[in-house]
């Protein structure tokens, strides 16, 4: 291959990689705004507004909602939090490690946001809207997280 080639090749997957990284801020701050709006309403003992679905408030004071006395929605804000830092370290200063340990942080957003769709449909039978959205955003960084994997073999074949 001729180095133009190349150059023109580690340019577009430079180009895919930054366009990942910039959706995964995205989703991971609508994420973090969504658990961050459960969290607030936990700590105050307000009701959520649900209009979609009855059953936010089921959901949201189940003993589910906790783990060791810590809301599980702060967990995700963290989480959340977490992946948009990553992510903006990764567009501003190509911060290496970073392409290597966000797919696995995806996964356990992913396996996380199972769980709780799973104990929402068929434990305590009600679903959650602001729930659904963190699914749906975990879900998305998952995706993101898969591209990413690939992209990454792509480019490690490419320099062997």
């Amino acid at each position: 291959m001729k180095n133009s080639e190349l150059s023109s090749k580690t340019k577009s997957s430079e180009a895919f990689l930054r366009r990942l990284f910039y959706g995964a801020s995205i989703v991971s701050f609508i994420g973090f705004l969504d658990a961050s709006y459960l969290t607030v309403k936990h700590y105050l003992g307000v009701p959520l507004n649900c209009s979609v679905f009855e059953g936010c408030e089921l959901v949201t004071t189940s003993q589910y909602a906790t783990i060791f006395g810590i809301p599980v929605a702060l967990l995700g804000a963290f989480y959340y939090l977490l992946i948009s830092i990553l992510s903006f370290m990764y567009l501003d200063a190509k911060a290496s490690f970073v392409p290597r340990i966000l797919p696995p942080l995806t996964l356990i957003g992913f396996l996380s946001s199972i769980w709780f769709v799973y104990l929402q449909l068929f434990v305590i039978r009600a679903i959650c809207i602001y729930c659904m959205i963190s699914a749906a955003s975990s879900t998305t960084l998952l995706i993101l997280g898969i591209y990413l994997l690939r992209s990454q073999k792509v480019e490690f074949f490419a320099k062997t």
